[in-house]
């Protein structure tokens, strides 16, 4: 009887989920999206005396809108909106954008300058993005396993 109640103790232990080690190996999409975004900024109202300083503040401005562009995309934005009514009479009305997140891989397409603004297009491939998270998530293979 020992023997036997001893026998299914073990068999029934053998059987638990928690003395194995399952790894799991990531699978690359089929296919890549490239997501592109362009970015104005005015030139005129640049805070310089210097018509090529407003230039390249102008240049770093239109590529920092086409980052956001970029990460409106991806990430998507977040809305948040007020509305006061009294008397039957709106009045109050706010609405506010958010964007957050972190572009890698993005590459500068155009740089230039086009009547009054300056135009910054940007392009985003997602095969690079896939190759940039693989090299910073590299997979771990196992190196010995312990059963207790």
């Amino acid at each position: 009887m020992r023997l036997t109640i001893l026998l299914v103790c073990v068999l029934l232990s053998a059987c638990s989920s928690g003395d194995r080690y399952v790894q799991w190996e990531t699978e690359a999409p089929s296919n890549f999206p490239k997501l592109t975004a362009i970015g104005y900024a005015p030139l005129a109202t640049q805070p310089s005396d210097s018509q090529a300083h407003r230039v390249l503040m102008a240049m770093q401005a239109s590529k920092v809108v086409a980052y956001r562009e970029l990460a409106e995309q991806v990430y998507g934005q977040k809305i948040t909106a007020n509305s006061s009514v009294s008397d039957w009479l709106l009045t109050d009305d706010n609405v506010k954008a958010n964007v957050s997140g972190l572009i890698r891989g993005a590459k500068v397409v155009k740089s230039y300058p086009s009547g009054e603004h300056y135009v910054t297009e940007l392009e985003l491939d997602f095969s690079l993005v896939w190759a940039l998270y693989e090299q910073q998530n590299r997979p771990k293979k196992v190196k010995d396993v312990t059963y207790f």
